[in-house]
């Protein structure tokens, strides 16, 4: 069966013109604060073994990779995601390197999407950071004010929400209700899709009438520091405490940096509660209805690579910022001010020509060759 060439396969797409440049403008932006808070820029291999993937994202997420196989008969992919690759560099090549360990990068990514997804791309681009070797309420701060640094750089002030969790304190509900692993992930699924209704039902066995509708009320809030002191009233076991004196404590913070109107405290993110090991946020910005971002503590990854240490990092979708940029007509500033009028040469004799492109380059200008008229 032969392709039609006219056409590229679903979930793919061309970038050009303004849009394009608009792309490498928040890539460049993203790399340059990446850089300011002294993060080492690294590039994965973009082909690695399947069985990477299946060690840092898990084998659900990691099934969504391309795969084919090699030579040699093992299974290959092309990269799913970074964190990863850069958590294997870190116990490995850099296993000697000081700690902790500051990376960043600007990837694409390949992942395979069912078609009736809502953002069908099988190519992004991920812009992150990966902060190892550190496990303190300090490294979380900086990822975090990392990120909003980048929403500021990119005129997102007062148009993004970072929201917060801590996945302690669901583990610790699911340990005091002796939840075995189905039943703890049906508890997940229901607290991650917001349905209160069905999680009292689940709770009916294991909790009083008025602690299981607290709990569900509870799993739906999200705000301030009000909702901290919420969760104090409903929940008692040693552990979801702990991960709410954990929240706490980088919510002071927030609100002495005079940061707390783009952060919030949502209690109802439970995703991908087996990767994440404490602090989980994600990134969200005025004018589209998904995250553009999402990040967390990760401190048993590189265990899978020889070298168990702490870790906790975010990415960005380039693709989703971009889109959201161009919708607020800021791909039209971007091309006012790197589309300048071409400065239009037109002189016959090549020598003439020339002399005066490379003097009009010299001094910044955009030039536009007339091959027709010469």
């Amino acid at each position: 069966m032969s392709e039609p060439l006219s056409r590229i396969p679903g979930g793919m797409r061309y970038y050009f013109g303004p849009e394009a440049q608009l792309r490498r403008q928040v890539e460049a932006t993203a790399m340059t604060i990446f850089d300011g808070w002294s993060y080492e820029e690294i590039t994965t291999p973009t082909v690695d073994y399947y069985s990477l993937f299946e060690l840092g994202m898990g084998q659900a997420e990691a099934q969504r990779a391309f795969r084919f196989t090699d030579l040699d008969g093992r299974m290959l992919a092309l990269r799913p995601d970074v964190t990863s690759a850069a958590a294997r560099a870190a116990a490995t090549l850099f296993a000697e390197r000081e700690r902790p360990l500051r990376l960043c990068y600007a990837l694409p990514v390949f992942r395979q999407q069912p078609q009736s997804h809502a953002e069908w791309r099988r190519e992004s681009t991920q812009m992150g950071c990966e902060l190892i070797g550190a496990n303190t309420k300090v490294a979380d701060l900086e990822v975090l004010l990392i990120a909003a640094e980048l929403l500021r750089s990119l005129e997102f002030d007062g148009g993004y929400a970072i929201t917060l969790n801590d996945v302690g304190i669901f583990n610790g509900v699911a340990e005091r209700l002796a939840l075995d692993p189905l039943r703890r992930e049906e508890m997940r699924q229901l607290i991650d899709v917001r349905n209160a209704a069905d999680l009292e039902l689940f709770l009916t066995p294991d909790t009083s009438p008025e602690e299981r509708q607290a709990f569900a009320q509870l799993t739906q809030l999200s705000g301030k520091r009000e909702t901290l002191a919420a969760a104090r009233r409903v929940i008692s076991n040693d552990q979801s405490l702990a991960a709410l004196d954990r929240l706490e404590g980088l919510w002071d913070v927030v609100e002495l940096l005079g940061l707390s109107d783009s952060f919030e405290i949502d209690l109802g993110d439970v995703s991908r509660l087996d990767y994440y090991t404490g602090l989980t946020f994600k990134i969200y910005v005025n004018g589209i209805g998904v995250r553009v971002g999402s990040g967390g503590r990760y401190d048993g990854l590189t265990a899978n690579f020889g070298k168990d240490e702490p870790a906790v990092g975010f990415v960005l979708d380039l693709d989703e910022l971009t889109d959201v940029l161009g919708a607020r007509a800021m791909k039209d500033t971007v091309a006012r001010q790197t589309l300048a009028t071409p400065s239009g040469i037109t002189d016959g004799d090549p020598a003439t020509l020339f002399r005066g492109v490379l003097d009009r380059r010299a001094k910044g200008e955009r030039v536009l060759l007339d091959l027709i008229s010469i």
